[in-house]
């Protein structure tokens, strides 16, 4: 099916059936309006033009990013950024008591203020449907309430103090956000450590075999593939519980093996730079010099 190109808030309300949106830019629906005033049972597949947060509970329904399906029975919060691809599915639980709600943002909406680049730093907008935040009800508490401050904001008569209250309400969310999920990186412990371990292994073996010879040095993303996670998810899992980034773990790996061939090999520089997937050796030099604060000859002089 081809899916469903959103240009405006306006067209999104629209597609699902809604009333117009009381301000072009911004909105925030009920999850039960929203479930309720859709109608058909096919997937809906959705690439939209501006930035979505959501807190919901109770939907019964499922959603993916290609091949990744998760339920969003429990209540959880997740991020898009503009252009990325949504499938839902409706089930047929009619248990389900969906509630919750999301909050569209288009770009224009922040133009001409801080947000509007910084909000590039909060990771998780990169992150994968199924690196969702699990939320704890005081803390889904705390951002309901930020909700409905934005609500009565944008409900009220605009003025020339509304856009920049709007976006401090936001900043806050977003801030909050970045406080509850370095909290779930420290609160699921067996899941995060496991793919640490599942890290360790991964690395240990590309370093040991012939990979780096064949395929040069891992990417990130390469990395996160292999591990099934988003790259901006596994660096910001990392930070938490190590306090590198994925590439400083890749480039650690790398320079314990770079101090191994030094030591143990009569390999010159060149040589080891190129069995260890680098393309030229002053690229080598200049990152084993960063980490160690010696040149790999002082390195290796060290030992004579």
């Amino acid at each position: 099916m081809k899916p469903h190109r959103i240009k405006s808030i306006t067209e999104f309300h629209s597609l699902l059936h809604l009333p117009k949106p009381e301000h072009p830019l911004i909105s925030v629906i009920d999850y039960a309006v929203l479930v309720a005033a859709k109608t058909d049972t096919e997937i809906n597949t959705i690439i939209s033009e501006h930035f979505s947060i959501s807190v919901k509970r109770g939907l019964g329904e499922k959603m993916r990013y290609g091949q990744q399906s998760y339920d969003f029975d429990e209540g959880v919060m997740y991020f898009m950024a503009p252009g990325q691809v949504l499938q839902t599915s409706r089930t047929t639980n009619a248990a389900v008591k969906p509630s919750g709600w999301i909050l569209l943002i288009h770009p224009d909406f922040l133009w001409n203020t801080p947000l509007s680049s910084g909000i590039k730093r909060y990771e998780f907008f990169d992150y994968s449907v199924n690196e969702a935040l699990f939320l704890s009800e005081k803390e889904e508490l705390i951002l309901n309430n930020i909700i409905q401050n934005i609500k009565q904001e944008y409900h009220a008569n605009i003025d020339s103090f509304s856009q920049n209250i709007i976006i401090s309400q936001l900043e806050t969310m977003l801030n909050y956000a970045e406080r509850f999920y370095q909290r779930q990186f420290i609160t699921r412990k067996i899941n995060n450590h496991q793919v640490l371990d599942r890290l360790e292994k991964l690395l240990a073996d590309y370093f040991q075999g012939d990979e780096l010879l064949r395929q040069g040095i891992p990417s990130v993303q390469h990395v996160a593939d292999a591990l099934n996670v988003s790259p901006s998810y596994l660096s910001g899992l990392l930070k938490v519980l190590t306090g590198q980034s994925t590439q400083q773990h890749i480039h650690d790996k790398l320079i314990k093996k770079a101090k191994e061939k030094l030591s143990t090999t009569d390999l010159s520089v060149s040589e080891i730079a190129y069995s260890l997937g680098f393309e030229h050796p002053q690229s080598f030099s200049k990152l084993f010099k960063s980490k160690t604060q010696l040149s790999p000859l002082e390195f290796r002089q060290s030992f004579n």
